[in-house]
């Protein structure tokens, strides 16, 4: 009679269970965890040594502010008689025939809609 041979079991370790427990513990350390968020940086900005001083005349954009009694100011000056005519040279004027300038405009929360 011929008996089958039994194949030796592996000896190796289940590692399953330890897989496990490592991630119930990341996830325990991860929820109970707390994170601030840091609100404030601490950054040092180079200093510039050499550059190209702009003009202080050329304004980069032109604000207009409207309030609420419905004067009109460009660049904090305000119009003496706030017409439509008036606000064109005015403009024309700041702009110096730049067309390329953004016009920025301000107005105050009761000012009515026809004056904006």
């Amino acid at each position: 009679m011929q008996f089958r041979r039994q194949r030796p079991e592996d000896a190796g370790v289940n590692l399953t269970p330890l897989i496990d427990v490592v991630f119930l513990l990341l996830i325990f350390f991860m929820v109970s965890t707390t994170f601030t968020r840091e609100t404030q940086l601490r950054v040092d900005l180079p200093q510039a040594v050499t550059g190209e001083q702009v003009p202080a005349d050329r304004p980069e954009q032109i604000e207009v502010v409207i309030s609420a009694e419905g004067s009109i100011a460009v660049n904090q000056q305000t119009l003496a008689d706030p017409n439509l005519k008036n606000l064109m040279r005015a403009l024309e004027r700041e702009s110096a025939g730049n067309l390329d300038l953004p016009v920025v405009i301000t107005a105050d929360a009761l000012t009515p809609h026809q004056s904006v």
